[in-house]
Parts: C-alpha cells; sequence; structure tokens
C-alpha cells in the first residue's frame, strides 16, 4: 500500500459530528432559543452588577420587605437587596461550575482516550472509575468537603473527583468504537505511532461528543454545587451563591417565600435550558441517540389504527 493511499485513507476522519453540529443549531429553533437565553442570562450575571447596589449594603430597617419598584426581589433578613445577590450570585454558581465542568471534562477525556486506545492500561483505569461510581456522588462530594474542609477548593476538587468517570465512561466507548475503523488501520500499517494516532485521528473525532459531555455535566455540576452550598459545604456566606441563598431563606419561607423562589427558580432555569442544549446537541454528534431520535418522531407520525 502506497504511502499517498494511506494518508487519504487515513485522513477520512470522522467530519460529519462537527458539520452535523452546525447544522443542527442553524435548523433547531428551540436550540438557538435556549443557547440565546442561557446566553443572555450569563451576560446579566456578568454585567449587571455593576449597576446594582452593593451585596453586603445592609438595611435593618427595611429588612424583609416583599418585591417592589424599589427592590424588585424584595430584601432579605438583613435588608440586603435579593435582586442584587442573585445576581452576584450567579457568578459564583456559574463561574464555579464552569470551572467543575472544564476540570472534570478535561480529567475524564484524558482518560478515556488513553483506557479506550490503550487495552492494557484499560482494565487498571476503568476499575478505578468504576470505584469511583459506585459511591453516590453527592455523598462522596460530603465526605470530601468534611474531611478536606469547607472551602471553595474543596467543592472544585470533590465535584471534579465525582464527575470525572461519567465523562471518562463515555469517551472511552467512543473510542472504542473509532479504533476499529478502516483510517486507523491504515494508519498503524504505515507505522505511524500509537500516541500520534491517537492525537491526530482519534481526538478530533471523540471532541464534538466531549462538547457535548461539558453541557450535560455543566448542569449536573450546578445543581450539586447548589447542594452543597445548601448544606454548608461550599462558598460560605456572606459571599453569595444561588445554594447559599436558598439555605439562608429557608428559615423564612413562609414569611418571605421570594428568597427561596428567585434562586430556586434560577437554578431550575439554568439547568433546563443546560439539560435542552445538550440534549440537541447530542444528537447531532451521537448516531445511536440520533437514530432513536428518529424512531420517536416516526412513532410520533404512525396513524393511532396502525
Amino acid at each position: 500500500m502506497s504511502v499517498a493511499l494511506i494518508e487519504k485513507t487515513s485522513s477520512v476522519r470522522e467530519k460529519p459530528p462537527a458539520g452535523r453540529a452546525a447544522k443542527t443549531f442553524r435548523r433547531n429553533r428551540m436550540l438557538v432559543i435556549t443557547t440565546a437565553i442561557l446566553a443572555l442570562i450569563v451576560l446579566v450575571v456578568v454585567v449587571l452588577p455593576f449597576f446594582l447596589p452593593s451585596v453586603s449594603a445592609t438595611d435593618p430597617v427595611n429588612r424583609l420587605l416583599p418585591p417592589s419598584g424599589a427592590h424588585l426581589l424584595g430584601t432579605d433578613s438583613f435588608g440586603r437587596d435579593v435582586l442584587a445577590r442573585l445576581v452576584s450570585g450567579g457568578r459564583a454558581s456559574l463561574g464555579l461550575s464552569a470551572l467543575i465542568t472544564l476540570c472534570a471534562a478535561f480529567t475524564g477525556l484524558v482518560i478515556g482516550l488513553i483506557s479506550g486506545f490503550f487495552r492494557a492500561a484499560d482494565a487498571v483505569l476503568m476499575r478505578v472509575m468504576d470505584a469511583w461510581m459506585s459511591f453516590p456522588a453527592i455523598i462522596l462530594a460530603m465526605a470530601l468537603a468534611i474531611s478536606l474542609g469547607a472551602s471553595i477548593w474543596t467543592e472544585l476538587i470533590a465535584l471534579t473527583v465525582i464527575f470525572t468517570p461519567f465523562t471518562a465512561r463515555v469517551i472511552r466507548s467512543r473510542v472504542l468504537g473509532i479504533a476499529g475503523r478502516a483510517y486507523i488501520g491504515a494508519a498503524r500499517v504505515s507505522g505511524m505511532s500509537k500516541w500520534k494516532i491517537l492525537v491526530v485521528h482519534v481526538f478530533p473525532n471523540v471532541l464534538p461528543l466531549a462538547l457535548v459531555q461539558v453541557v450535560i455535566l455543566s448542569a449536573a455540576a450546578m445543581l450539586v454545587d447548589g447542594a452543597m452550598s445548601f448544606l454548608g459545604l461550599g462558598i460560605a456566606p456572606p459571599t453569595p451563591t444561588w445554594g447559599n441563598m436558598i439555605a439562608e431563606g429557608r428559615s423564612y419561607l413562609v414569611q418571605a417565600p421570594w428568597l427561596v423562589i428567585a434562586p430556586g427558580v434560577t437554578i431550575m432555569v439554568c439547568v433546563f435550558l443546560l439539560n435542552l442544549i445538550g440534549s440537541s446537541l447530542r444528537i447531532a454528534v451521537d448516531a445511536r441517540a440520533r437514530t432513536l431520535s428518529e424512531m420517536q418522531r416516526l412513532r410520533t407520525r404512525r396513524p393511532s389504527g396502525s
């Protein structure tokens, strides 16, 4: 086999996933709308705090005021503006969730690539991943936070540890499918090293699925981060986060329900948007998910009498 033919064969990588993702984004109105809303939320939490009152400015005289023109989301038990704290807390909650997701996705991507392509390492790495996944995520995160002490870095380490195995499993599955393709065999025959094959031919085809996994992990990280902050194992007050705002407002649930409703609804909306975006992108890059989606659509179109 000539070198030119090998290079031609090995260059036939699975470029369609990225193209399908772009095509899906253009044609799927729901995906465009949800992405735009999420981008608007991020823009608001980044820019709006500069135009709102200080999150630490207390006013005991005006404590627990209901939503009004002066305070759109009311005030808390210290007289602090809830809207200002909600927007400022979004920086911490969204920023920490994004950082956790990137760390977990990067670690899981590296482990998944090595485990899926190097069979000798697979037995060891996947057994370690299985051991991690055998513990309930929130319990493991709480145990790590308690043993290491509650802080932003502890939460980052704990959530990275619990989310890494899920990404590694997904990436490994994709790599196993790619490793048996003809262009990988052609690259091996050409004398290309395994590490070069992994970087040049396998990684580009895994990257779209890894990006989808980042979106899905972001939703899970936001939920677990909110739960840990609620339990006092995350970022501690007075720095606002959506989780500790709910924890502070639970004592006034009957008297001032807006203290819990505002951050709770915000978390729910962000997680909902991330799940919608992740599901739409997965259909674009995952053939099995795309097939299931097509089968469900055909089933809904089938006449009821057939």
